[in-house]
């Protein structure tokens, strides 16, 4: 009987580990774990599920889930089509389509102690958007010379303004997150 025991409790814990195993060693899996983790608001799950880089955007994401919670909608992972994933050595990039609207974006994952992380960063997000502007056929050098003309015509006396203000909001929000925890 005890041997019976203990092949199960070996059989189990085998299965759990192939399991956990897999899907860390899968990049399609993980993102689509990643969607689920924040479609259901599982920040914790979703933060796991991420490169270390993508700490600071994720607590923004969660930050404003606190407020308004339909956001999260467009992670629903049943209106999710993967495409194949190209794997080249530490980063993986897989194709999704949105079903509905038929939108498609290139999410990149990269390694991390073994295990694939969904890289969701400020750099990953600057990426895809700047392929999806070239996709649109956006000129992105064009747009930004147009930017940095706009920006020499800017009062800075009233930026540096309007910035001290974002601080000091900030350092509320986060005095108001302390007292939370």
């Amino acid at each position: 009987m005890k041997r019976f025991f203990l092949a199960a409790i070996t059989a189990i814990l085998f299965i759990i580990i192939s399991c956990n195993g897999a899907s860390s060693n899968d990049p399609k899996v993980v993102l689509s774990k990643f969607f689920e983790a924040l479609s259901k608001n599982d920040m914790a799950t979703a933060k796991n599920l991420s490169t270390a880089e993508s700490k600071s955007l994720l607590d923004l994401i969660e930050m404003a889930m606190n407020t308004d919670s339909t956001e999260m909608d467009k992670f629903d992972i049943s209106k999710m089509q993967f495409g194949k994933t190209i794997i080249e050595g530490d980063k993986a990039t897989v194709p999704v389509t949105e079903t509905t609207s038929g939108e498609n974006m290139q999410y990149t994952l990269k390694k991390e102690k073994g295990a694939w992380k969904v890289a969701f960063d400020k750099n990953s997000i600057m990426s895809m958007g700047m392929d999806k502007m070239k996709e649109e056929g956006v000129n992105v050098a064009d747009s930004i010379t147009n930017v940095l003309d706009q920006l020499k015509n800017i009062d800075t006396d009233s930026l540096k303004k309007t910035m001290q203000q974002g601080i000091n909001t900030m350092d509320s929000a986060g005095k108001v997150l302390k007292k939370l925890q």
